[in-house]
């Protein structure tokens, strides 16, 4: 894990990257490109010779041939998949910027690296997409894109685009679109979901330790106890011992917040949703100290059943799997900022689909 910020996204960079003069190579970036000075340089610099300068093509050389990504419509396999699926994006949304708000990064070239990429998308909706003709309305949204990335390749991707958000930006109803999305799916297609932890054989969720991060550097800790007693152990006061109180969150469909109570509230109602639910954390890796602060990237799956009425409706009885990436700031032991997205679109697919899904 990098011990400091010494290698990180340059405030105002955005999407004017084109400075002639990055310096001298910080990473030695065995295995790739030349051009690129760092992992933070790469990540950032193919996203916008991809989307910005719309040279699509460069995804071969950036993307394994059976690179594996995850979206907020599922999984997707194969770089053919990748370069169709942007160029159909780029028709919709021709005029977007894509603006770099930050990277967390960790690992090394031979190993590999691991990112978070945070980025605003700005534009207007100027072309058919399959959910209808152009409305011209602007878009503006925010997109998490974690990325392993191995001799230049990026091998597998979680990305998610904020689905919801840009359908409602556009007049898009996204009940109707996810039951379109829907009838596209399979006859069998149902969530590719194992159980969690905290369902298996009617277990108690114990209370998980929590890490004090003013008396230890124990980042990993923090995050899973933080998350299991959260949302496994149903301990919402949790977020009073590890949120400051003037937090600011940024949830799934531009959702936005300020102060613990905001915090609490989207966990209540995703709980109230899927009262059965549970999660485990995936992946956790950061960059920082305690002087300085962590940033910190989180991957999750969970899973639940659709039995309140909180967040989508009617309970349908449908079961989900929910998969979420968040990236957390602490500054003096608690969580200043916390950014979270996770495949809306996708459990509102399985959920409002026509037709019933196995039991």
């Amino acid at each position: 894990m990098p011990p400091d910020h010494a290698i990180a996204l340059d405030l105002g960079r955005g999407a004017t990257i084109e400075t002639p003069d990055r310096g001298p190579r910080k990473h030695s970036m065995r295995g790739f490109e030349d051009e690129y000075v760092d992992i933070v340089d790469y990540i950032v610099r193919i996203t916008h010779r991809i989307w910005e300068d719309q040279d699509v093509g460069y995804i071969y050389d950036t993307y394994a041939p059976g690179c594996r990504v995850h979206d907020d419509a599922g999984l997707q396999i194969g770089v053919e998949r990748m370069v169709s699926g942007t160029i159909d994006s780029i028709e919709a949304f021709a005029d977007a910027r894509h603006y770099a708000d930050d990277v967390i990064w960790a690992g090394d070239d031979e190993r590999g690296f691991v990112t978070s990429h945070r980025a605003f998308n700005v534009g207007h909706h100027t072309g058919t997409w399959r959910w209808g003709p152009a409305t011209h309305r602007p878009l503006k949204l925010w997109v998490i894109a974690n990325c392993l990335v191995v001799d230049n390749l990026i091998v597998e991707e979680w990305v998610l685009y904020n689905t919801v958000a840009r359908l409602l930006q556009v007049g898009v109803d996204p009940v109707a679109a996810a039951r379109l999305a829907g009838r596209a799916l399979p006859a069998l297609a149902g969530p590719q979901s194992t159980e969690v932890d905290r369902l298996i054989g009617g277990r108690v969720p114990v209370l998980a330790p929590e890490v004090d991060l003013t008396a230890s550097d124990d980042v990993e800790g923090f995050v899973r106890g933080l998350f299991h007693n959260l949302y496994n152990r149903r301990d919402l006061s949790a977020v009073d011992r590890h949120y400051a109180s003037n937090v600011q969150w940024h949830g799934t469909s531009n959702r936005e917040g300020h102060g613990r109570g905001d915090v609490r509230s989207m966990a209540r109602k995703l709980l109230a949703t899927f009262p059965d639910f549970g999660l485990e954390v995936d992946e956790v890796y950061w960059m920082g100290n305690a002087d300085e602060g962590w940033s910190v990237s989180v991957r999750w799956t969970g899973a639940g059943t659709h039995d309140g009425h909180v967040l989508y409706g009617e309970p349908t009885g449908r079961r989900v799997r929910i998969w979420g990436l968040t990236q957390l700031y602490v500054r003096r032991g608690v969580v200043v900022e916390d950014w979270s997205l996770f495949n809306e679109f996708d459990v509102m697919v399985h959920l409002f689909r026509d037709e019933a899904l196995p039991g």
